[in-house]
């Protein structure tokens, strides 16, 4: 993936927004367990009371819990608090608040008075708890979680009656007791204070759950804002990321030589320009988010679960074993099919591809059987696999559930223990399930990235691997333009030629000159080298010996533009592209007018099946030109380079697919229309080029013979073999 690193660049801002969105969402999301613990432990437990130490507090009920307090707590409550003789500023929230008693003054220390109130609160229920064993007396109501102070008079009078110091014992058992225990109990106190000063403890708590609610829901709302907003970014840099690789692919493969084709199939090239694409683009639309995503929540949720209870921690440890003992078992055998996918689906590419090309073979020699069997062993080859992984895949499910489903059972049987000791809430426990499940799905998350980021990496390196695939004909660094007007003079000085790889040159030591008005014609058995030569003058390849000249410059000092638009070709297969007749006649000239069009197809012997078209030139075109029969392909494909009116002409073996007639009204015709240009023709009749002013003869990549029609006849050996083989006696003579 490193390697396309480079592509990141222009969508950088969308990488870092869509990066701290990602922060913002975890972090939001790691703050919802926290409101519903609190919603749950102070909107519910507690009353919606947020702070142990009273707002204002009764004259009596401030008697009552310093009692319960040490020296220490009452000076620590002394200082926080003020005796109030105006008690109107307070009667609207306390209507029932009294001139003698106390309310918390501003900017008090409440974290000291908060445990002064707790430590007199759990002295206090110890002392209850005495108090009802020898006397029977009750002061709590267990459904509105209140004591009932009405009573604190008489419990006061039973105190005398305990034994000596259990006063002393209650106190010194609070100084001891855990802060979790003490906080729990001290709130039921404060709520009865408020209930004592007649006020709304029912409005208390519906307030604070109602506004909790609120900031949790717009918690959600910024969330869901991040979410979307971090899924937009990512799209938007996987989408140009994909765009730009698919641009540079298929750039890279159009400068391609056939050196450089014949490394790669066509189906793989396709295969590396779609789904290999696709692949990255979904690493950086989906992988990058979880990869950025998941670590941040499933350390932000084991640190916030640890916060919460780190007692249970080894719940969460004994989780991550197992499910990450699983998974890299998971890995170990599924890993290896996942690497396998890319070229498996080449395969059935290049099948596919064979198969839809070729049927008019495939039907002529019935052999539609083994191209099934072909097709299905490919097909079979990739479904296994794919199948393979996705049952590999798919245990992942249940396991999690198991582990998810038992770690939710443990923490709720641990967690009620803790619970009935009163060393946890509720809604912490809560809360600990919540962290604990984002832990777990947190680490699969990052799971998922070790199969998702090997099948993005191959299919990268596959991309870069064209990428990275330099063409061996470039531009000069110096080029050198073409005397204007191009005349067309081809000259070969001592060329030799030989593939990339092969150990024998395919063309050895070949000269002559092609002129411009004359018709330079190669021809030689099946092997000999004719389609190599004449490829060596647009520089489909590049000579490995010797040099080609056009108009005295060497093609390889000119640019490859310049020099392909001095030259008007036609492949030995005729290729059309899908749309009309015009628009691939307009290949050789975009702008080239309907009467040069008509006069190049009048050359090529093309206009009278074209005006038997209902829509003459402007009929559409297949992919490939398979609506058109294999003559009507060749000839447009002539006049396709006649447009151009290049001073090079190029004809590798066009004529093979017209009967005589028309191949020689179609040379007849073109003689005249390429009078001022050099004519490249190879072929394998003689009777096309037996008129030609020049005929080059090759045997096995040498120049045989180089003359004339009679010449050759009389000088050439290779040469006369072939035209006794293809003429009669009249017809030499």
């Amino acid at each position: 993936m490193l390697k396309l690193k480079r592509y990141l660049k222009p969508y950088l801002a969308f990488l870092l927004c869509g990066i701290l969105f990602l922060f913002g969402q975890a972090m939001l999301e790691l703050e919802l367990p926290n409101y519903m613990s609190n919603i749950v432990n102070i909107g519910i437990q507690q009353g919606g009371i947020t702070q142990i130490a009273p707002e204002a507090i009764s004259f009596d009920g401030m008697q009552l819990a310093q009692t319960f307090m040490s020296e220490s707590d009452r000076a620590a409550v002394a200082e926080a608090y003020d005796v109030v003789a105006d008690p109107l500023p307070l009667r609207d929230k306390f209507p029932a608040f009294e001139p003698g008693d106390y309310a918390l003054r501003e900017g008090a220390d409440t974290d000291a008075a908060d445990m002064a109130f707790a430590r007199s609160s759990y002295a206090f229920l110890q002392m209850i708890e005495q108090a009802a064993e020898a006397g029977g007396v009750s002061m709590g109501d267990s459904e509105t979680q209140t004591m009932d102070l009405e009573n604190a008079g008489q419990l006061l009078a039973m105190l005398s009656q305990l034994p000596e110091g259990a006063l002393d014992e209650a106190i010194a058992a609070a100084q001891s007791a855990d802060d979790t225990v003490l906080e729990q109990t001290a709130y039921v106190f404060t709520k009865s204070y408020y209930v004592q000063l007649g006020a709304d403890t029912d409005a208390i708590q519906t307030n604070y759950i109602l506004f909790t609610g609120l900031e949790m829901l717009g918690f959600t709302v910024l969330l869901t804002v991040c979410s979307v907003s971090a899924g937009f970014c990512l799209a938007r840099l996987g989408a140009g990321v994909a765009r730009d690789l698919r641009r540079d692919v298929f750039t890279r493969v159009t400068s391609f030589t056939n050196n450089e084709m014949d490394k790669f199939s066509t189906a793989s090239l396709i295969t590396r320009t779609t789904n290999d694409v696709t692949q990255v683009q979904m690493f950086l639309s989906m992988g990058l988010r979880m990869m950025c995503f998941a670590p941040i929540m499933g350390v932000g949720s084991l640190v916030m679960s640890l916060r919460r209870n780190l007692s249970m921690a080894w719940i969460l440890l004994m989780a991550l074993i197992v499910m990450l003992g699983f998974i890299f078992l998971l890995f170990v055998i599924a890993l290896p099919r996942f690497k396998k996918m890319q070229s498996l689906i080449d395969k059935l590419n290049l099948v596919s591809r064979e198969n839809l090309s070729g049927m008019m073979v495939i039907r002529a020699f019935a052999t539609q059987e083994f191209e099934e069997k072909r097709f299905d062993k490919a097909n079979r080859n990739l479904t296994n696999n794919t199948l393979f992984v996705n049952r590999a895949m798919v245990t992942m499910a249940p396991v999690m559930t198991l582990v998810m489903n038992g770690v939710m059972l443990l923490i709720v049987w641990v967690g009620a223990k803790y619970i009935e000791a009163s060393t946890m809430q509720v809604g912490d426990m809560m809360a600990f399930m919540q962290y604990a499940m984002h832990v777990i799905m947190s680490f699969l998350f990052i799971s998922m990235m070790f199969i998702m980021v090997p099948r993005a990496s191959v299919s990268a390196d596959r991309i870069n691997e064209v990428l990275e695939t330099k063409s061996t004909v470039l531009d000069p660094e110096q080029p050198v333009d073409l005397p204007k007007p191009a005349k067309g003079v081809v000259e070969f000085r001592n060329v030799s030629f030989r593939y990339e790889g092969a150990s024998e040159n395919v063309l050895e030591n070949v000269s002559f000159t092609a002129k411009p008005g004359e018709t330079t014609a190669f021809i030689g058995s099946t092997g000999s080298g004719k389609t190599t030569l004449v490829n060596l003058v647009p520089r489909f390849y590049d000579a490995t010996e010797g040099s080609v000249l056009l108009d005295g410059v060497d093609v390889r000092r000119l640019r490859q533009k310049d020099l392909r638009a001095a030259i008007g070709y036609v492949p030995q297969k005729g290729m059309l592209f899908s749309g009309t007749i015009a628009s691939n006649l307009r290949y050789g000239d975009e702008n080239a007018d309907e009467a040069t069009m008509n006069a190049a197809c009048d050359v090529a012997q093309a206009t009278e099946f074209i005006e038997h078209l209902v829509n003459g030139l402007d009929a559409g075109i297949s992919q490939g030109g398979t609506n058109v029969s294999g003559g009507q392909r060749q000839r447009l494909s002539i006049a396709r380079a006649l447009v151009k009116k290049a001073p090079v002409y190029i004809f590798d073996d066009t004529f093979s697919a017209l009967d005589f007639k028309t191949d020689a009204k179609l040379r007849k015709a073109l003689k005249g229309y390429t009078e001022h240009s050099t004519v490249l023709v190879v072929a394998q009749r003689v009777s096309s080029i037996m008129h030609a002013e020049q005929i080059v003869v090759l045997d096995e990549g040498r120049v045989a013979g180089i003359g004339t029609h009679e010449e050759l006849l009389k000088t050439c050996e290779t040469y006369r073999e072939i035209a006794q083989s293809q003429l009669s006696k009249e017809e030499l003579a």
